[in-house]
Formats: C-alpha cells, sequence, structure tokens
C-alpha cells in the first residue's frame, strides 16, 4: 500500500464524486489516500478511465510511490494537454510536443 494522489481538471460530478467516495478531497480536483492497496487503486483508474470516455477538454493524473520505476514514483495521465512520459537520468519527466510560435509579423488574414 502505498499514499496515491489524483489530480483532475474539468471533470463532470460523477467522476468528482466517485473519486471523493474513494479518497479524500483536499482541495477542488485534488484526492489523496494514504495507504491504497493496489486492486483498490487499480479499480479507481480502471473506472475513471471507462468514464472518461466522455469527458471533453479534461484530464485525470494519477501518482503513487512504486519503488520499482525510475525515480520512485509511477505516474497515469488521461486527456489534455497531451504529454509524454519519459525516463532522464533515473527520473520520470514529461515531455510535450513541440509547438513553436507564430512570429509577430506572421498574421493570417482571410
Amino acid at each position: 500500500m502505498s499514499m496515491t494522489v489524483v489530480v483532475t481538471r474539468n471533470v463532470s460530478d460523477r467522476i468528482r464524486g466517485f473519486l471523493a467516495s474513494s479518497m479524500l478531497e483536499l482541495g477542488p480536483g485534488v484526492y489523496s489516500a494514504p495507504r491504497l492497496s493496489v486492486a483498490v487503486r487499480e479499480r479507481v483508474w480502471e473506472v475513471v478511465s471507462e468514464w472518461f470516455l466522455l469527458e471533453r477538454e479534461a484530464s485525470v493524473v494519477m501518482v503513487w510511490a512504486d519503488s520499482q520505476v525510475p525515480g520512485g514514483q509511477n505516474v497515469r495521465v488521461l486527456g489534455v494537454p497531451p504529454v509524454e512520459l519519459v525516463e532522464v537520468d533515473g527520473l520520470i519527466v514529461t515531455r510535450r510536443p513541440f509547438k513553436p510560435e507564430k512570429p509577430a509579423g506572421d498574421l493570417a488574414t482571410n
């Protein structure tokens, strides 16, 4: 059992209510459980993942201690913004796609 934290953004009341019934809501969209078993954590993620298919412009991040992965912390992500989880020097970090900004003088015309 390990500390599990879930952070949500723009999710429906259905997901918020479900997470609040399983974990302590520390603040709006932030949930924590100090001793969540692997089976319960997997079930929570399974339910949230299924319900997430109906969400729009939302995201869910789950983190927990895991000595089997680099950095000792595992992460799962649903939704936007899309990020890629990569290992760098023994740590898990997020990488976002590079989107160059348009120069100020490059205005689109209709």
